[in-house]
């Protein structure tokens, strides 16, 4: 642990958010890292009390810096070092899709299509 600030790659990586540091870098370069509003730069600094807002799969996930981290932890270490404040999701429906030229559904395939819409 350092005392004034860490690159924003590696905290990401050191509390679990990404697999890899190179998997961070690569997501801020991207765009889909933002402190304080603002599009964060790999090198960029964080301390203490910073917020994070992460795109993943589509969805921004907000965590607040309360540890400064430069070496990767365990999970119950890595969730005291970042506070999440993402809102709940709800949850969403599933559609049924088909294959393109998969053809006509046959009647067993209809009876899933009409349960996943729930038209039982």
């Amino acid at each position: 642990m350092s005392e004034g600030s860490v690159r924003v790659d590696a905290w990401l990586w050191a509390v679990r958010v990404y697999k890899t540091r190179s998997a961070a870098t690569t997501a801020c370069r991207a765009g889909h890292v933002r402190v304080g509003g603002e599009k964060a730069k790999a090198s960029q600094s964080v301390k203490i009390g910073d917020e994070l807002r992460v795109r993943i799969a589509g969805f921004d996930r907000i965590l607040v810096v309360r540890q400064l981290l430069t070496k990767r932890v365990g999970p119950p270490l890595a969730a005291l070092a970042a506070e999440d404040r993402t809102p709940v999701r709800e949850p969403v429906a599933l559609l049924a899709v088909r294959d393109r030229g998969a053809g006509r559904p046959t009647k067993r395939e209809r009876r899933e299509i009409d349960h996943l819409r729930g038209r039982d």
